[in-house]
């Protein structure tokens, strides 16, 4: 902005700023790109698919017959940066771009906070239609003043609502939020505390979590697993030019060159190899592909990723020196990697061919690759994963691993931190089945390997109609999708931008033992919370059935509206403490339902209770305190108005300071 490079929140962007963004940032309006580099970006926010584009700042001709979403030179809000970098001019902000328009407050779905909200407010208004008409013509019938009982029924529905509801609620939600954010877990949208509370899956990657967040790269070899310098060379060239997001893989690759004695090497190495081109890694290829110019001037395509996609994109096995046909190898290339990955190791697979003067490659050049040899990396269980794993069981959170990695590698990790993988299921078996058939796979199996982010979202999805509250704990661009898709999502201070922006809660430590942290105070704070709705409806009820049955008998009103609506406000003045009350421990065993099903029936059986304190004092009033107080005679006794009125005051100051007391 004036020609200075700052940083500014999103939403103080404004038409013409420049603005600069590159891997793992999520794009913070519609922007004209003037200047890119290798820049591929995600469009899954605005279009629902996971294709990623490729993206230029050339001008384009007016008749250009594509869609919005598909012209190549404009970044739109809310999509995600793959890998590269690019810059340029604000276009649009807020509800002016493209996926501002999508957003209608009508449109939005309820989430299920507002979903449990509502059901609660459905079920007091149920009561109030059924009371009111009753009360109305009972006391015009008794009493025949009309207008009178017409003002006492209002108040009668009036006080049969939990007033301070939302002031508690708030309280309640603003005290466990910050209670929360003392224990290393930061609240992003105040209403997903309820989801916390209510959270019985746990899906998670296993990589950070139940992993260390950093691998070691333990072994380098050819293809019948004997140490290999070149295949070593080739991955880190990959490695150090390729744009996109940096993972621990990379990371740990790039470590070499810091390698005592190896330094020298590693220096002259890149001197000598220039990048000419990219194909940016992709969760559905799950590779990534670079073009180098070698010192000889021929441009190498160095390709390393999954065993298996590499492996589909090879024609050829290179071993000591000679190139020989993948048919003759295929069975030495599966015992030496599947060895590997039974050990619990993270393998991944190095290409590479000659392609000449070729200085541009696209996804069509990735065929007849000459295999090189493989890479393997030591993912050791955290220390904590397995006590951790044991807490979420003991508070009825079911976890689930959902990872992109080889089944053996989360079979072996599962294995030792005690998540049952007996059974698993891949991304290819998980296309073949039927949205039924998923439904019923998902509720036994506990571990889902070789994942694309959609299938992520089709497994959360299949679990929220199965009616269990989902969290997914995510930090990469993959888990986007699944993180908006689950009831609570969850990221990490370490996170990509696009992961913490798409998650209702950050996690300031990537540990389960953090989480588990968060799901007790998320259960206190949602206890506090029904606490509140039960005992005060149950008891407002209670006393609008003493209304009704004084109603019926008594000659006179038992309260005034006017006291009745004093009643409430003490009481619930005094509810304010709830947030800071103390929550039995068999109350966070379990996850607890934020909705109305039980609310009625409470109040049914429990609001009946202090009614009979309040006929018992009723009895008491008429018959024993009121007489004794006014002349030895009953109500219908009195001659006199002005031991009437003496009367009727007693009896309504009695009942209101008993009502006061019983509450």
């Amino acid at each position: 902005r004036n020609g200075e490079l700052r940083e500014i929140p999103g939403e103080e962007l404004v038409v013409g700023d420049l603005v600069l963004f590159s891997a793992g940032d999520r794009v913070p309006a519609d922007i004209r790109l003037t200047k890119v580099t290798d820049l591929f970006i995600s469009q899954a926010a605005i279009i629902g698919e996971s294709a990623i584009l490729e993206k230029s700042s050339r001008t384009l001709g007016y008749g250009s017959p594509e869609t919005l979403t598909q012209l190549e030179n404009l970044a739109f809000m809310a999509t995600t940066v793959i890998s590269g970098k690019g810059e340029g001019i604000v276009l649009a902000v807020g509800k002016d771009t493209l996926y501002g328009s999508f957003t209608k407050p009508d449109a939005e779905e309820k989430t299920s906070f507002q979903q449990g909200a509502n059901s609660i407010a459905w079920v007091m208004l149920r009561f109030i239609a059924v009371l009111i008409p009753f009360v109305f013509i009972l006391l015009g019938i008794t009493g025949g003043k009309w207008l009178q009982s017409f003002a006492f029924a209002l108040s009668v529905a009036v006080g049969l609502m939990p007033e301070m509801l939302p002031m508690v609620i708030t309280a309640c939600l603003a005290r466990g939020s910050l209670s929360m954010s003392r224990k290393q877990t930061i609240i992003k949208d105040i209403n997903a505390m309820q989801g916390f509370g209510s959270m019985d899956v746990l899906c998670m990657d296993k990589t950070g979590t139940l992993t260390n967040e950093s691998i070691l790269l333990e072994y380098y070899m050819d293809v019948l697993g004997n140490e290999s310098g070149e295949v070593l060379d080739l991955a880190f060239l990959n490695s150090i030019y390729h744009s996109g997001v940096r993972n621990p893989i990379d990371n740990a690759i790039r470590s070499c060159q810091t390698m005592p004695g190896r330094e020298v090497h590693f220096a002259q190495l890149l001197a000598g190899h220039q990048k000419a081109d990219e194909i940016p890694f992709d969760y559905a290829r799950k590779i990534v592909s670079t073009l180098v110019t070698a010192p000889n001037g021929e441009n190498q395509l160095i390709m390393k990723g999954d065993i298996a996609h590499v492996v589909s994109r090879c024609g050829y096995v290179a071993y000591r020196g000679k190139v020989l046909p993948m048919e003759d190898a295929k069975e030495s290339v599966s015992s030496v990697v599947d060895e590997m990955l039974q050990d619990g190791m993270k393998v991944i697979a190095v290409a590479q061919k000659n392609v000449g003067q070729q200085n541009q490659i696209n996804p069509a050049d990735e065929a007849d690759m000459i295999l090189v040899g493989y890479l393997a990396f030591f993912d050791a269980p955290k220390n904590t994963a397995k006590v951790s794993i044991e807490a979420l069981k003991r508070l009825k959170v079911t976890p689930k691993i959902l990872t992109g990695d080889q089944t053996d590698v989360a079979v072996s990790i599962c294995r030792r931190v005690g998540i049952p993988s007996e059974t698993v299921l891949t991304g290819g078996e998980l296309d073949k089945m039927t949205d039924s058939k998923l439904s019923a796979a998902v509720e036994n199996v506990h571990v889902f390997s070789e994942l694309t982010p959609g299938q992520k979202v089709r497994l959360v999805s299949a679990l929220e109609q199965n009616g269990h509250t989902v969290g997914f704990l995510g930090d990469g661009i993959n888990d986007i999708p699944a993180l908006c898709e689950a009831n609570v999502g969850i990221s990490v201070d370490t996170a990509v931008d696009a992961a913490k922006d798409a998650a209702d809660v950050v996690l300031l430590q990537k540990d389960l033992g953090v989480l588990e942290q968060g799901i007790l105070e998320g259960r206190k704070t949602f206890t506090n919370m029904l606490k509140y709705i039960k005992i005060t409806a149950s008891s407002n009820f209670g006393n609008i059935l003493s209304i009704v049955c004084a109603s019926a008998f008594l000659p006179f009103l038992p309260m005034t509206a006017l006291q009745l609506l004093l009643l409430n406000l003490l009481y619930d003045v005094l509810c304010i403490i709830l947030p800071w009350d103390n929550v039995d421990e068999e109350e966070t065993l379990s996850p607890r339902d934020w909705s109305g099903k039980t609310l009625g029936r409470f109040m049914l059986s429990f609001g009946p209770i202090s009614s009979l304190f309040d006929i018992a004092t009723f009895l008491f009033l008429y018959y024993v305190l009121c007489p004794m107080l006014c002349g030895g005679m009953t109500y219908l006794h009195l001659t006199d108005p002005a031991l009437q009125l003496q009367y009727v005051a007693l009896f309504q100051t009695g009942w209101f300071l008993e009502s006061m007391w019983t509450q």
